[in-house]
């Protein structure tokens, strides 16, 4: 069904989609739903196969279990290991419930368009992550670092750089799986997924704060996403408008839909101009040598005559107009139709090709 499972953790075969939106924090939490980043995996699914019935029924006890609970996972089985489909979700510690419904349906809706027929997917808005995978992932801690984002610098201001790591300090050291500090201009807040226990996730949120210390520097914000954590900050400053996700989203959406359309179009122009999709008659075969062709055979081209005789584009045309393609043996020339009405001399073999109908002339 589908092609040789991998066993490494999907954020590492991932191809992502990135938008970076303004960072979300408590007190100034905007659009719970904006995108901030979005991957799938390259291995594909069979349309109507038990995998599919088993991830559609995934994706439903996503969205369901949102109404209430901010954290839920599940392991759809199969009756073969190829068709088990493993998945997450996770609200942001601070929506409520119909909140984070919403968020959770607005992302398996958005997952289901941006890695449509994939066997796994990850999907990151503002106030909830998703996650599906024909490979387990669940339980297990993964720092890799999947989306990495310093605002401007703000130049080394003592006062402002205390408050920022005195909140990051702040936060590593709180228990919790969600957590939010704040001091002055400067707020943060850090997550981590359900599915680790308490030290993977004090592991895990550590490595994020560390790393958002040391590779932000002097940014008036800051975002770490780890594959299973994330901590972020901002001072205050300017960040980008929160509709800049939905509309690279809507970008995105808008590239694949072109692309669709695209391979459409040109599998129409393939059809009209390939004969409307018509195979080429059994009753005359591709190969033909010239001397053998019957008398019913001979009205097809009009009439038989010497190979210096023949008007080369009016012979072409006829061969066109009749959607065959032919390798003809006739006394000692040679012509071979390299576009449509046009025909030059070679060797000792006739070649009709019509590149409307065919890719190249097939040979005997």
């Amino acid at each position: 069904m589908m092609g040789r499972r991998t066993r490494s953790s999907l954020l590492l075969h991932l191809t992502f989609i990135v938008s970076f939106s303004s960072l979300t924090c408590p007190s100034f939490s905007s659009s719970t739903d904006a995108f901030v980043f979005g991957g799938c995996t390259q291995q594909k699914y069979v349309h109507d196969s038990p995998f599919e019935s088993n991830l559609n029924s995934l994706l439903t006890s996503l969205v369901n279990s949102a109404t209430y609970s901010s954290y839920n996972k599940y392991t759809i089985m199969g009756s073969s290991p190829q068709d088990v489909v493993y998945g997450l979700y996770q609200c942001r510690g601070d929506l409520s419930m119909p909140d984070c419904a919403t968020c959770v349906a607005r992302a398996v809706s958005q997952l289901s368009v941006l890695c449509a027929q994939t066997c796994g997917g990850a999907l990151q808005l503002q106030g909830c992550y998703v996650k599906y995978d024909n490979t387990t992932f669940l339980g297990v801690e993964d720092k890799t670092v999947v989306l990495k984002k310093c605002g401007p610098s703000v130049g080394y201001k003592t006062d402002a750089m205390n408050l920022r790591d005195a909140v990051l300090g702040g936060m590593a050291r709180t228990g919790g799986a969600y957590r939010v500090g704040g001091s002055g201009d400067v707020q943060g807040v850090a997550q981590c997924v359900g599915d680790l226990s308490a030290g993977e996730c004090q592991d895990c949120l550590s490595e994020a704060i560390m790393r958002l210390r040391s590779d932000c520097g002097t940014a008036d914000y800051g975002d770490m996403f780890l594959a299973k954590c994330y901590a972020r900050y901002t001072t205050g400053g300017p960040h980008k408008s929160t509709n800049d996700g939905e509309k690279t989203f809507a970008i995105i959406i808008g590239l694949l839909a072109g692309v669709a359309l695209l391979i459409i179009f040109l599998i129409f122009l393939r059809k009209v101009f390939g004969g409307n999709g018509k195979e080429i008659s059994p009753a005359v075969p591709t190969t033909l040598a010239l001397h053998s062709i019957s008398a019913s055979a001979i009205s097809f081209y009009s009439r038989l005559l010497p190979l210096h005789d023949v008007n080369f584009p009016r012979f072409s045309s006829i061969l066109l107009a009749n959607g065959r393609l032919g390798q003809e043996k006739y006394g000692g020339g040679v012509a071979e139709c390299v576009q449509k009405n046009k025909v030059r001399k070679k060797g000792s073999y006739i070649r009709f090709h019509s590149p409307l109908h065919f890719d190249k002339a097939v040979l005997s």
